[in-house]
């Protein structure tokens, strides 16, 4: 997906790779709602994954034509050595998906554990987050448009800086509904950027570029959850998402030194 978005973001010159993140939001979204609607009906886990699989394959088959054949022009050795600049890069992309997976994990826990919400409720937080991100890059095209990448990443630091205070310190779950909607927002176009910056570097091949980003992320997001749950045991759950909100926005106001670095 990133590679595609950043070769169609080469041939239209229009920064694009937010609506294709905004996409894959919007499919995480449908498919486990698609999956609990099934399950709902009793269909049972199997019919229910089969028929999703279904569903994807039907996608993709319909999609195909479209794709850019970009594998043709993949040039250079199969396997390098990560540059310096591409690794600050995927080390920012780390944070970030740790950031998510420990919304995802780790959110329904602080709200129930602060008393805030009932157990039942507890998804609310994680949800919001996902819908603000969803919506966030969706909107991620215009914004960096208009005013750049680097000036992106920098003032989603505002809203993730509320977000993380509200959900920390809310007395009650209305405050801490808003701070999910706000680290949504802020986080939503971390990502994109840092894909598309791999994308414009010229000090290793894009596509492994790309590769080195993407396990980084996903180990942060493996690694996250297991991670603030050790943290939280010895210094509370609370303390340990406002070490969250520190985390990310030292990814984002390194903004300046990644722009630099990538010249």
């Amino acid at each position: 997906m990133n590679i595609h978005a950043i070769e169609l973001e080469r041939a239209t010159g229009r920064p694009l790779m937010s609506s294709f993140h905004a996409r894959y939001s919007i499919g995480e979204f449908t498919g486990s709602a698609a999956v609990t609607s099934f399950l709902s009906l009793q269909l049972g886990p199997l019919c229910s994954t089969l028929v999703c699989s279904a569903l994807m394959t039907i996608a993709i088959v319909s999609a195909w034509p479209g794709l850019l054949a970009t594998g043709s022009r993949q040039q250079g050795p199969l396997f390098v050595l990560p540059h310096r600049s591409v690794l600050l890069v995927a080390v920012l992309a780390a944070i970030t998906f740790l950031v998510e997976g420990a919304m995802l994990d780790r959110s329904a826990l602080l709200l129930v554990g602060r008393d805030l919400l009932p157990e039942e409720h507890g998804g609310l937080g994680c949800m919001l987050f996902s819908i603000a991100m969803t919506a966030g890059r969706l909107c991620g095209y215009a914004v960096v448009a208009r005013i750049g990448e680097r000036a992106t990443l920098m003032l989603e630091t505002l809203p993730i800086v509320a977000g993380f205070f509200a959900v920390v310190a809310a007395p009650v779950a209305l405050i801490a509904m808003a701070g999910f909607l706000l680290i949504g927002l802020g986080i939503s176009n971390v990502v994109p950027v840092l894909c598309r910056r791999a994308g414009k570097q010229k000090v290793m091949p894009v596509g492994l570029a790309i590769a080195v980003i993407t396990t980084a992320g996903y180990a942060g997001i493996l690694v996250g959850p297991a991670s603030i749950g050790f943290v939280a045991h010895m210094v509370g759950l609370p303390l340990a998402f406002g070490m969250l909100g520190a985390l990310m926005c030292i990814a984002t106001l390194s903004a300046r030194m990644m722009m630099t670095d990538h010249r």
